[in-house]
């Protein structure tokens, strides 16, 4: 089974310094029918607009997949960690059992666009944690690049939880596939640009559920980042 999400029906806030669209139930829009899909449980679209960004505050047991579109983020933390996430590189943060840490945008005329996606942990308490990669652009092109994943492998960053992530650039003939193992749930989200998956156009912001699909056909991209989750089914309460 295979359900659409469009980007325009998704929740949005406008705070002035900051526009946001949620992808999930989060802050002030709650829609019972979109509180998580598996253990995804965020997804935020956010532009911060120039010298602004989110104060210090504080996140449990949460992992949290900073993924930057355009622009620069800056990112402080309790461990220490001090750095700028720029596009092509993928952030995660374990916040275990307590981490503050703070988000900016230090530049003084461009906005920066990024995902802000939390993953739900297997396990709870666990001592906070950070790391940081670059994924090049050639080894998205035309393909899924796998970007995070439980295990680290393949040198992708690593979180607490049976997730997949994986990212990919599809421009005209370039095409790719992907598939799901039995009893797994699949998340498609189109980051920009135009693209088809199994059959179904995507324009930037919208996304698709999946149960029970084993295969995932990508093409007919026009400018299309895309991301692709690969979940275990998740009950919450």
């Amino acid at each position: 089974m295979i359900t659409l999400r469009p980007a325009n029906e998704r929740g949005h806030a406008d705070h002035g310094w900051l526009d946001s669209w949620h992808s999930f139930s989060f802050a002030n829009y709650h829609d019972p029918r979109h509180m998580h899909w598996g253990p995804l449980r965020v997804i935020n679209e956010d532009r911060v607009a120039p010298g602004q960004g989110f104060g210090t505050h504080g996140h449990r047991d949460m992992e949290i997949i900073s993924y930057v579109i355009e622009g620069a983020l800056g990112h402080k933390d309790s461990m220490g960690n001090s750095a700028s996430i720029v596009p092509g590189e993928v952030q995660r943060m374990s916040a275990g059992r307590g981490i503050t840490h703070s988000e900016y945008n230090h530049d003084s005329e461009g906005t920066t666009h990024f995902l802000q996606i939390w993953i739900i942990p297997q396990i709870t308490g666990i001592a906070p944690g950070y790391e940081q990669k670059a994924f090049p652009e050639a080894e998205k092109r035309g393909r899924l690049r796998l970007v995070v994943s439980p295990d680290g492998r393949d040198g992708s960053v690593t979180i607490h939880q049976d997730a997949l992530l994986l990212a990919g650039l599809f421009d005209g003939d370039e095409n790719g596939a992907y598939t799901f193992a039995p009893g797994r749930l699949g998340y498609v989200h189109l980051v920009r640009g135009e693209l088809t998956v199994n059959g179904i156009g995507l324009s930037a912001g919208d996304a698709l559920k999946l149960e029970d699909e084993t295969t995932l056909i990508l093409a007919q991209g026009r400018a299309a980042e895309v991301l692709v989750f690969d979940l275990p089914p998740l009950q919450l309460a």
